[in-house]
């Protein structure tokens, strides 16, 4: 995968080049974009989109409103659970898209002017007439892209968080409009993060919605504290909470201050190396999604360049290389080789022979755990 050039205008942006776009819009404005990817094909067909939605390991929802109300179920949903295609007011979910097929995994691709890091997935929705799921709000980034037919959106700045009660959904009770427009296939919508909006269908249509990660603080901190917990190597030498100096107390409910000291030297301890923290860091943003799984290859070998399997997760710092949630330590020419493997998604066979023995062993194992395919590239 070339290099994307991020100071070029380009279509998907309005015009804008993605330097541009980061600096005005990204988690500021939004922006809508006609025309963002022209000719654009769906990734899907209709049928093959329901087909998907009835597989064990895809993620998938039902959406329908009524009468009486919304319902929500969650997939698998074969054919006949869903409604007829003539009925109107119905919506289908397929969230990772990008994992099950390659043309989705090459729309979100277009998106890596953003660190991977940051980049979650490609959702996309299939809905009969006047479908949606109501006025909502996302606490992350979010493109909608439209991909089939025509959806009408309505957004605004949220003003009121409140949720309509009894609804199986997060549907906004005072939505309020400040803004319209009427998207067809090619053009896309672009909301910063708190954004309410609604997007209805006008006629049969499906919509791309690419989205983001966003961490909120105790998210991080739960998950980097348990991988510390449960990578730290101090349970064998424990060190035991000593009080030979503690006096006879005649107020036994409180806390003594020094057992207060000592938890939190422990704390610190196990928080002190900034280096191991960042590698968690970068495990954890490299896990695989829950659904995911890899053909494994016993007999695969090194005679071809080699590129990341559409699913696999790879990020690097200044110290580690991260793959699908491990971690590396590289430096020189293999750091370089690795982190160019993970910015271009591939690498050539001429790269590979420049790796240490080493790093051409762990190579070989990724191949083999299906983390990477070979190519068909021998220079």
């Amino acid at each position: 995968m070339p290099a994307m050039d991020i100071t070029l205008p380009t279509p998907l942006l309005a015009g804008l080049s993605p330097q541009a776009f980061m600096r005005r819009h990204w988690q500021k404005k939004p922006l809508l974009i006609r025309q963002a990817v022209p000719n654009l094909q769906s990734p899907v067909t209709r049928s093959e989109l329901f087909a998907l939605a009835a597989r064990d390991e895809v993620d998938s929802r039902l959406i329908v409103q009524a009468e009486h109300g919304w319902a929500m179920r969650h997939g698998p949903l074969t054919r006949r659970q869903l409604p007829p295609l003539a009925q109107a007011g119905w919506t289908l979910l397929v969230q990772g898209l990008d994992l099950h097929v390659a043309a989705a995994h090459a729309l979100l691709s277009k998106f890596r002017f953003v660190p991977d890091a940051r980049l979650d997935d490609l959702m996309i929705s299939y809905a009969s007439d006047a479908g949606g799921v109501g006025p909502h709000f996302d606490s992350y980034d979010v493109f909608l892209l439209q991909v089939q037919g025509r959806r009408r959106w309505r957004f605004g700045r949220m003003t009121d968080a409140t949720l309509q009660p009894d609804v199986p959904l997060k549907i906004l009770a005072n939505f309020k409009p400040e803004q319209e427009f009427l998207l067809e296939p090619g053009d896309m919508l672009y909301l910063p993060p708190l954004w309410a909006h609604d997007g209805v269908a006008e006629g049969e249509c499906m919509t791309c919605s690419i989205g983001f990660r966003a961490p909120n603080d105790a998210e991080l901190l739960r998950e980097i504290l348990q991988r510390t917990l449960e990578t730290d190597t101090s349970e064998d030498t424990p060190t035991l909470y000593r009080d030979p100096q503690q006096a006879a107390t005649d107020a036994p409910g409180r806390v003594p201050a020094a057992l207060q000291a000592f938890a939190v030297d422990a704390v610190h301890a196990l928080l002190a190396d900034p280096i191991a923290l960042t590698g968690l860091l970068g495990e954890w943003l490299t896990e695989p999604k829950p659904q995911v799984w890899f053909d494994e290859d016993a007999s695969a070998s090194l005679q071809t360049g080699v590129q990341l399997d559409p699913r696999s997760r790879m990020m690097y710092d200044d110290a580690h290389v991260f793959l699908n949630g491990e971690s590396y330590r590289a430096s020189g020419r293999d750091a370089t080789a690795m982190r160019r493997l993970a910015d271009a998604r591939a690498l050539s066979a001429s790269a590979l022979r420049s790796l240490s023995p080493g790093a051409r062993e762990l190579v070989v194992g990724w191949l083999q755990s299906g983390w990477l395919q070979r190519t068909e590239t021998t220079s």
